[in-house]
């Protein structure tokens, strides 16, 4: 009997847990970084805020489970999306076009909200690791299209990648659909336009 109970009061905590994260990812997405409180996850999840403290000690301790659970996942995707491709032309596109894909997702917006704030030092490596990681997957299919210098050129077009995502996310203009459309053919084809 006991080791039931042992169960059910750790899987009692991994809930609390998600929950807290399910929280901080809305709060991220609604209202950015100064939206992420311990009384905004106490309130939203129902918790006195002296038990939020028991699961995070930190907003940068929120953000940094955040990263460690969220950019695998979005990583994951793109990375996925990227190996579907044939050629490399088509992984880069798919490196942009999945990016671009996922700024609707509650995830993603989280994501972006956390690397616009102020974070301690920690939860910013965390972010750098990530992006690391991403500009690694597009690297090779740089490479391959003989580009001289792909890791260089690889964070240049994350670059493109990041700013098309910050004009989709402020509601700009243009049609999201017309902004990944020149994500990608700035991708492809540079400043031009063509091959």
């Amino acid at each position: 009997m006991p080791r039931i109970r042992a169960a059910s009061v750790a899987e009692h905590r991994t809930m609390q847990r998600q929950a807290l994260l399910d929280a901080a990812r809305s709060l991220l997405s609604e209202g950015g970084t100064e939206a992420l409180t311990f009384p905004a996850l106490a309130e939203r999840t129902g918790l006195a805020r002296s038990s939020v403290y028991e699961y995070f000690r930190s907003r940068a301790a929120v953000v940094e489970e955040l990263c460690a659970v969220d950019f695998p996942v979005w990583a994951a995707e793109v990375e996925a999306a990227m190996q579907a491709a044939d050629t490399a032309e088509g992984q880069i596109e798919a490196y942009v076009r999945s990016q671009l894909a996922l700024v609707g997702d509650r995830r993603h917006r989280a994501v972006v909200a956390i690397s616009a704030g102020e974070l301690d030092a920690g939860a910013r490596e965390k972010i750098r690791a990530a992006h690391g990681g991403l500009v690694t997957m597009v690297g090779a299919a740089l490479a391959a299209l003989g580009h001289a210098e792909p890791r260089l050129t690889a964070m240049l077009l994350q670059g493109v990648v990041d700013a098309a995502v910050r004009r989709i996310e402020l509601g700009a203009a243009e049609d999201p659909v017309h902004i990944t459309e020149s994500a990608v053919t700035m991708a492809l084809h540079g400043v031009t336009g063509h091959p």
